[in-house]
């Protein structure tokens, strides 16, 4: 059998750059999927170092990336305590620098607003120096422009761009999308992922959906079938 790249590598390739995320992690809250990379020429392991910022795992946040995300230099996410309380008159975290601040003041963590898990799908790519703000839902197959700032959720192959990041077009028609969505590619063995390459890096669409709709058919009448015709 042909080599297959192996997903517990830290480094896949020569170049020393590109790490495969989930072999450097060590946070409890921090989950990330197969093949998923970080590329930096400076430190590509220091990732939940020095990209994943505010990380508190006793706030109760989780930041999740799914398998085969393209995550480029300088992307940062920002976790939930990097907030201030906004409900108040005052944003000013008073109880964090002790005394009788802090004895006037309810435990910090417990004041800040809480946005819920960060959530990037699969198969996202995610451009240079971007900014992922606390709470937000990223679809599968999304592509973030290089230098956004990410403040809400983003629906699946979509490019968004700017600050804030807002949507510039659908990279499919919402058929296309749909049958993407139902295929889960990432999820396929190895072996019949290999096979599927061709296609997933085919540009006449036309063909790729033919192709996606026989394997979903086939699916439904063979579950455990790893033909792709």
């Amino acid at each position: 059998m042909n080599h297959i790249p192996n997903p517990d590598v830290v480094f896949p390739n020569e170049y020393g750059t590109t790490c495969f995320l989930k072999n450097v992690i060590t946070a409890p809250n921090i989950i990330v999927g197969d093949y998923t990379y970080y590329d930096d020429p400076v430190d590509p392991t220091g990732f939940e170092h020095n990209n994943v910022l505010f990380n508190w795992p006793e706030f109760g946040d989780r930041l999740i990336i799914g398998k085969f995300c393209a995550i480029a230099s300088g992307v940062q996410f920002i976790m939930g305590s990097a907030n201030h309380r906004m409900n108040s008159i005052s944003t000013y975290p008073f109880h964090v620098f002790g005394g009788i601040w802090e004895e006037n003041t309810p435990p910090h963590l417990s004041q800040l607003p809480f946005k819920g898990d960060t959530v990037i799908g699969n198969d996202v790519w995610i451009g240079r120096e971007s900014v992922i703000l606390p709470g937000v839902h990223v679809g599968d197959g999304a592509i973030i422009a290089a230098n956004s700032v990410v403040s809400k959720d983003i629906e699946p192959y979509t490019l968004v761009g700017g600050n804030p990041a807002k949507p510039i077009r659908k990279r499919f028609d919402e058929e296309l999308v749909s049958m993407l969505l139902t295929l889960r590619w990432w999820d396929f063995p190895p072996e019949k992922l290999a096979d599927f390459l061709p296609f997933l890096c085919d540009s006449d669409l036309s063909k790729v959906k033919t192709i996606i709709e026989n394997l979903i058919n086939q699916s439904s009448v063979e579950p455990n079938s790893t033909k792709l015709l």
